[in-house]
């Protein structure tokens, strides 16, 4: 066997929407703390600088206390915000199980708005199955609610 046969599988979660918003309000969505809380979740000590490592708090399961660690990675403002997004702990299978993974929201200019692409990027299979399936849905729940928040501040 190969070090490419050893390697797990990784797969990614992208959604792709259209906004009728401005990059610029959109960014202000994604990067004000008190804005991410009502569409994601709080985020305790983001700022949208490279390098700026935050925290958001979710459901503890087995070993894992929900604090889902993240270090902002590539900041373009009003074009890309990517961040690590890891949690889990490897004792746990299914809910709460290890992950590393990468999460990047790319703006793109429109005609009739702002195209707004969600990358969820470095699940490993099959340890990852679980949050792979469920931050699949959970994704195409959360990009609405952005919208949403975005609309009512603009």
């Amino acid at each position: 066997m190969n070090d490419l046969a050893l390697k797990p599988s990784t797969q990614q979660i992208v959604v792709d929407e259209i906004f009728p918003h401005d990059a610029a309000t959109i960014w202000r969505t994604l990067t004000d703390g008190a804005l991410m809380a009502r569409w994601l979740m709080e985020p305790k000590g983001f700022a949208a600088v490279e390098g700026t490592h935050f925290t958001f708090q979710t459901t503890p399961a087995g070993a894992w206390d929900g604090t889902i660690h993240c270090q902002v990675l590539e900041v373009r403002p009003n074009e890309r915000l990517t961040y690590a997004w890891k949690g889990g702990d490897d004792g746990n299978v299914g809910y709460g199980s290890r992950l590393d993974t990468v999460l990047s929201f790319s703006l793109e200019k429109t005609e009739t708005g702002t195209r707004v692409r969600l990358v969820h990027s470095g699940f490993e299979l099959p340890r990852n199955d679980f949050a792979l399936k469920n931050m699949s849905e959970g994704w195409k729940i959360v990009l609405p609610r952005l919208r949403e928040t975005t609309s009512a501040i603009h």
